[in-house]
């Protein structure tokens, strides 16, 4: 340890070190997304960059141990210390990239503990051994074997595949739906072949692991094709059916629907294979993406969120309409979220007329326009209801009740 070479490297390390924290404070400082905390509710590329910062330390530090053990052993240098550094500082990178990016604690620690070790015996050349030794430990079953290398193959990949396919898939929505030049429906479609290509791509990198010819899986496939095909119909149309609704823009997100069977809801999220409503009770309708392509569907805010609706009620038949109707009128415009004023075209003001002549008194009715659907928030029915009660009691007008005549016929 007081050798010349291994002070050299000593000092090299330090040098490293203290070069590597510098260059990585003054990258983090020059991107501002890098040393900027996101707030709550930001961008998944902003928490990317964000985190990404805090590994530019150790992958500097990689960088230079590197370069410096190549240049040591080209002029004959046995760059033992610098190789040591540079095994504990890629174990390092590592263990603050799970830190960084990996937010689910069970899969932190299967990398911690079943990942670091394996790129741990991969550097230090004990890998091919462990290996060797584990393809010795199989089972024949007819014409297949299975080893223990290769059921620890499948797992460790397929488990960092699948999760490294929620995170990109996850991110990739996210930048997908945040872009601003897109429209709503486009930005859907863009979101759900994304997830679909991913998905497909991830399954085929998972039969390659498995080590299964793709080619011999040809004829095959097109058999297990068609049967899925058949088996599997109603899937397959309705996950075509969600790409026709988001292609030709019959349906988007937030618009207020009533479907045949009577269910209304805010559609709020489109699957693969159903969308979902959101009712003013706080329930979710999960609603199969065929249901709209093959059934009769209202779209209450198709192409304007504007509607019209109607209150019913009775005065007595000694009433002065035509008074009581300027003020129902006036007081029915004076509510905040109906539509009126000189602004709004006269079809579209309030308007009092008469329905029908009843038993007992005159059937009317207001219409009135206003943006949005008549419920929940915009519960505007049940206030002007309560106004017109208030208002006929306020000016004396008589809300008649049922009332019936009775003759005694003498003989």
């Amino acid at each position: 340890m007081t050798s010349p070479e291994f002070l050299l490297q000593l000092g090299i390390i330090a040098a490293i070190y203290v070069v590597g924290f510098i260059v990585a404070v003054q990258v983090r400082n020059k991107i501002p997304f890098m040393h900027t905390t996101p707030g709550e509710g930001a961008h998944s590329v902003h928490w990317f960059g964000y985190r990404l910062g805090g590994t530019l330390f150790p992958l500097f530090t990689i960088t230079l141990l590197k370069l410096s053990s190549t240049v040591s052993s080209e002029f004959q240098f046995d760059p033992w210390l610098l190789e040591i550094a540079l095994i504990l500082a890629v174990l390092l990178f590592l263990n603050s990239c799970i830190r960084a990016f990996v937010r689910s604690r069970a899969v932190a620690l299967f990398l911690r503990w079943v990942g670091l070790p394996i790129v741990f015996m991969h550097l230090i050349g004990i890998l091919p051994v462990v290996t060797k030794a584990l393809e010795s430990i199989s089972l024949s079953v007819g014409n297949v074997e299975v080893s223990a290398y290769g059921v620890a193959r499948v797992l460790v990949f397929g488990a960092l595949l699948f999760w490294l396919g929620r995170a990109s898939n996850t991110m990739g929505k996210d930048i997908i739906r945040n872009r601003h030049d897109l429209d709503i429906t486009t930005k859907e479609v863009f979101a759900k072949l994304f997830e679909v290509a991913l998905f497909c791509i991830i399954f085929l990198l998972l039969l390659n692991i498995m080590g299964i010819n793709l080619t011999a899986l040809a004829v095959f496939g097109g058999a297990l094709g068609v049967g899925l095909g058949l088996g599997l119909q109603s899937i397959a149309s309705n996950f075509i059916s969600g790409i026709i609704i988001l292609i030709d823009r019959s349906l988007t997100v937030g618009d207020y629907v009533e479907l045949e069977d009577g269910s209304k809801g805010f559609v709020r999220e489109f699957k693969m294979r159903y969308a979902v409503l959101e009712t003013y009770d706080g329930k979710d309708i999960l609603v199969p993406n065929e249901k709209f392509i093959s059934s009769l569907l209202i779209n209450w805010t198709h192409k304007d969120p504007k509607q019209r609706y109607r209150i019913d009620f009775s005065v007595a038949y000694h009433t002065d309409i035509r008074s009581m109707v300027e003020i129902i009128k006036e007081v029915v415009a004076e509510h905040p979220q109906v539509l009126s004023g000189n602004t709004v075209p006269i079809e579209e003001r309030p308007d009092c007329e008469i329905d029908s002549f009843g038993d007992s008194g005159v059937n009317m009715f207001v219409e009135f326009w206003m943006d949005g659907v008549d419920d929940g928030k915009n519960r505007v029915g049940g206030d002007l209801l309560l106004i017109i009660f208030e208002t006929l009691r306020e000016h004396h007008i008589d809300i008649p009740f049922p009332q019936r005549e009775v003759r005694i016929i003498e003989k």
